[in-house]
This record gives structure tokens, C-alpha cells and sequence, in this order.
């Protein structure tokens, strides 16, 4: 075959090929709703963020964004779903830290994060608050350390559960400030909270959003944000990078992913269409009243961002001791 010949017939596989994916996935995706699973129940941040951003995105595309809650397995269970759904763009979920980066390294999961989901973008941040209870006679950072080091094992951490990010959080806590404080997990934060209140533990790390009422009404008394600057929903507080802990930095965040083998092209267009609705100033305002951050990155981006920080929190299970159900 002449050199022409060899080009034309590959210019005429090259349009075949076209074809055939415009004819798969059309142009003007979407055509028909999205499912967007949020793997928590309704009424949390996680949920709050889906909907808020999901009905932005329903505005642009002039389709519905269906939020169907999954929860179960402090996220797992709708993560899961998301990696067993058909890669053609029209299921996706907007998941946490926990069950994308923390609980692959802590418990016997269905998928591998980097491999069963494409990473679309990393939609928002979320600082964790260090708090203790109001009959802990500390009120900053250096006499809550000072504290736990004259009683090592006699003070107590309150968690939403093994392998939460509220309890890698102490354990990184404990770490850093070589410190012996015992872990209390409970089935979720509302009850980890309960007996803060009640004085029944002494500290726990929350996200700012969920602790915030209890910081402002007085019942609880503030020590740290994780994170590398003030928040201002609580000017007050200081960071942990203030008060000598640079490496302390504990941020929940939230990230939409769609099943692997998606097409590019298609997480593409989810990627734009989240970041659009999360450029909207409106949105802006909505999540910044959760004392949410939104972000938004690359798919490329994400994945990285991810992978980091599933090798941080490895490195901490590892280094604290912790025990895992794998």
C-alpha cells in the first residue's frame, strides 16, 4: 500500500472512531438526569454541598440532578455504589475524606479508590475544630499539652467512630504533642457530642460547621482549628500553625468522583460544570454560611490530591498503632 493509501485509511479509521464515540456519548451531555449519590443522610455538610451545587448545575445543563442519600459505613456503602455504576457520566457522588482517602487503609473496602473511580474535582474543604469540655482546666493549646503530660492516659478523646477522621485526628494530636490521651469512639458525631457536652469525655476534634453552635453558645470551649489560617466563622480561635504545630493540619474535604472508565471527554464536562456552579456567588455564600471553602481543581489534580492524602493517613495509622479491620 502506497504512503496515500496508509494515510487515508488511517484518516478513515480516525472518523470511524470519532463516530462511534459521538454516536456513544453525545455532544450535549447531559441528555437525560444525574444521579448524584451523597454517601451520608440528609441534613450534614456532605448532603448540603450536593444539593446546593447540584441545583446550580441542574440550572446550567436544563436537566435534573437527582441527590439520592446512600448512607452507611461512614460513606463507604455510597462510594461503593458509585464504583459499581455504568462509567457513562450519568451516576456520580460527591464523597468525603473519609471514605476516599482514610477508610481504604482502616477497614476491608469493595473498591481501590485510585482504581474503581475517576477523581472530577475536589469541591470543598472543611478545617477540624479542637475543642474540650467546659470543666477542662485548660484554654489554650500549650495548657491543654501541659494538662494531658502531667496524666498521660487519664484524659479522654470523643470520636465519631474507628477510623473517623475525628479519631485520626487525635491520634495525630497525640503524636505530635507526645501526649497520652485514651480514645472513646462512638456511632456518630451527634452522640460523641452529647457526652462533651455532658462532660463525660474531655476533647474532641469536629468539623467547624457541626461544632460551631456549641462554641458559640458557650458549651464548649475552643482550643484549635486545624488548618493553616483562621477561619471567619470563628476569628478567635487560633490555627494550629500558631500555636507551634505546623504539622497539625486537619481538613475534611469533599470531592465529586464518577465510576472508572468514564470518558475523558464526559469528566471533562462534569469538571466544568461543577466549577462553574462553584464560581457562583450565590453558592459561594450558601457554603461559606457552613464554613465550607470550595475549591475546585483539575481531574488531574484531584487524583493527586487524593493519593497524597491517603499516603498521610497511612502514615499516621501506621505510626499511631492504630488497629484496622483489614
Amino acid at each position: 500500500m502506497t504512503i496515500c493509501g496508509r494515510l487515508l485509511a488511517a484518516l478513515f479509521l480516525l472518523l470511524a472512531a470519532i463516530a462511534a464515540s459521538a454516536q456513544e456519548f453525545p455532544t450535549e451531555f447531559p441528555t437525560k438526569p444525574i444521579r448524584l449519590i451523597v454517601p451520608f443522610p440528609p441534613g450534614g455538610p456532605n448532603d448540603i454541598i450536593a444539593r446546593v451545587i447540584g441545583q446550580k448545575m441542574s440550572e446550567q445543563v436544563k436537566q435534573p440532578i437527582i441527590v439520592d442519600n446512600r448512607a452507611g459505613q461512614g460513606g463507604v456503602l455510597g462510594t461503593d455504589a458509585v464504583a459499581k455504576a455504568a462509567p457513562d457520566g450519568y451516576t456520580v457522588a460527591i464523597a468525603s475524606a473519609g471514605a476516599l482517602a482514610i477508610s481504604p487503609s482502616m477497614e476491608k473496602v469493595a473498591y481501590e479508590t485510585l482504581k474503581d473511580l475517576a477523581p472530577v474535582t475536589l469541591v470543598a474543604t472543611v478545617p477540624e475544630m479542637l475543642v474540650v469540655a467546659t470543666n477542662v482546666p485548660a484554654n489554650n493549646m500549650s495548657e491543654l499539652v501541659a494538662l494531658a503530660k502531667a496524666q498521660p492516659g487519664k484524659l479522654n478523646f470523643a470520636s465519631s467512630g474507628p477510623g473517623s477522621l475525628p479519631h485520626l485526628a487525635c491520634e495525630l494530636f497525640k503524636l505530635t504533642a507526645k501526649i497520652d490521651i485514651v480514645h472513646v469512639p462512638y456511632r456518630g458525631a451527634a452522640p460523641a457530642v452529647n457526652d462533651l457536652l455532658g462532660q463525660q469525655v474531655q476533647m474532641t476534634f469536629l468539623d467547624l460547621p457541626v461544632i460551631l453552635p456549641q462554641i458559640k453558645a458557650g458549651s464548649l470551649r475552643p482550643i484549635a482549628l486545624g488548618g493553616r489560617e483562621r477561619a471567619p466563622t470563628a476569628p478567635d480561635v487560633p490555627a494550629t500553625t500558631e500555636v507551634g504545630m505546623p504539622d497539625l493540619i486537619i481538613e475534611n474535604w469533599y470531592g465529586m468522583v464518577a465510576p472508572a472508565g468514564t470518558p475523558p471527554a464526559i469528566v471533562a464536562r462534569l469538571n466544568k460544570l461543577a466549577t462553574d456552579a462553584m464560581a457562583d456567588p450565590a453558592v459561594k455564600a450558601r457554603l461559606a454560611e457552613q464554613g465550607l471553602t470550595l475549591a475546585g481543581d483539575t481531574p488531574e489534580h484531584f487524583r493527586d490530591f487524593i493519593a497524597a492524602d491517603i499516603k498521610r493517613w497511612a502514615k499516621v495509622i501506621q505510626d499511631a498503632g492504630v488497629v484496622t479491620a483489614k
